[in-house]
């Protein structure tokens, strides 16, 4: 581990810390982890993650009914704790939460299945805190095809008006999980900043679930980030190498190919991989077949903890401290902001 300077403590303690992908969050419904809901929360709030995206929606939960339960509980576990989180619903929410030493959360969806093919949802969700949403996750839905599908037909007419809705009502296009062309067909059409809320660039690993340059291109040229995952078979699939210096190198090379404006962190660290593990088994025609996932299931992540030593790294690299804040939280905000919050 590197030895973390004054300069990079002060300005990660002064900076605002976003990982836009915590995908366990304190309600799960009727999965079983030994974690506790303050657990899977204490990870982002310990590491001074100023924002945590966290996924409380799926497309392996295809119920309209099962998907907002989800979200009303996990937006009582944050709503009755007001001295420790703030639910956003603004940019300056996140800023005020910085201000009084809380956390600021919003919430994700991987996938879209949770709308049941009701655009009406959208709007819904949005003002239930719902900030980004993945049209599709690794197989084909109703959107279009995900990264996994054994086919790459790209987005469909409903995809196409799911992501004029989006657009509408201010929720962030997300193309992570997506098939390559059905990820273009999003990026082409959406009219506000996108994002990959959790990729790792082609050039670490051919893993499907990479994204290859001509997607990262395209999501910078809508004036989108890219928010780089500490997953270890995304990042180097032999030795799963989860070290905060892997995670720089990731970050280095989208910068030095978009510029550090397109640039974010979406770490998708699961705090239980044995729950993973089992959840990899349980739906294996999600994943491919799991042909690209270790046999035995187990899966390394970088936690939220490694960022301050990612933050010492990227100034030994001669980053600017405008581009450290940038790549730790302000590229989201700015999208964010784009996207009318």
């Amino acid at each position: 581990m590197t030895p973390i300077s004054d300069a990079a403590r002060a300005l990660y303690a002064d900076a605002i810390v976003v990982d836009t992908t915590a995908p366990m969050p304190p309600f799960i419904g009727g999965a079983s982890t030994k974690f506790t809901p303050d657990e899977c929360v204490n990870a982002y709030a310990d590491a001074g993650v100023g924002l945590a995206g966290f996924t409380i929606g799926h497309d392996i939960v295809n119920s309209l009914e099962q998907t907002v339960k989800l979200v009303a509980g996990n937006r009582r576990y944050f709503l009755s704790r007001p001295e420790r989180f703030v639910l956003i619903e603004r940019v300056h929410d996140v800023r005020r939460a910085k201000l009084e030493k809380k956390m600021a959360v919003c919430f994700g969806f991987q996938g879209s299945n949770g709308l049941a093919g009701d655009l009406n949802m959208v709007e819904t969700y949005r003002r239930l805190g719902v900030s980004h949403m993945l049209l599709s996750y690794n197989d084909k839905n109703l959107a279009g095809d995900g990264c996994h599908e054994i086919t790459d037909a790209g987005l469909s007419r409903y995809g196409l008006d799911l992501v004029a809705e989006m657009n509408r009502v201010g929720m962030i296009v997300d193309v992570t999980h997506m098939g390559l062309r059905s990820s273009l067909d999003s990026l082409h059409a959406t009219r506000k900043p996108p994002i990959f809320s959790h990729s790792t660039p082609k050039k670490f690993s051919p893993h499907d679930r990479n994204i290859t340059d001509e997607q990262i291109r395209a999501c910078a040229a809508k004036d989108g980030v890219i928010c780089l995952t500490g997953v270890g078979i995304f990042m180097n699939a032999e030795v799963q190498d989860v070290s905060a210096a892997k995670v720089v190198e990731t970050i280095d090379y989208v910068v030095r190919l978009v510029g550090a404006r397109h640039v974010g962190i979406g770490l998708d660290y699961v705090i239980d991989q044995a729950l993973l593990a089992k959840v990899l088994k349980s739906y294996q025609g999600r994943f491919g077949g799991l042909a690209q996932y270790p046999a035995d299931g187990w899966v390394e992540f970088a936690s939220p903890a490694v960022l301050p030593e990612v933050t010492e790294l990227l100034l030994q690299r001669r980053y600017s401290e405008v581009d450290v804040r940038g790549i730790l939280g302000e590229n989201y905000l700015r999208v964010l902001e784009a996207n009318d919050w």
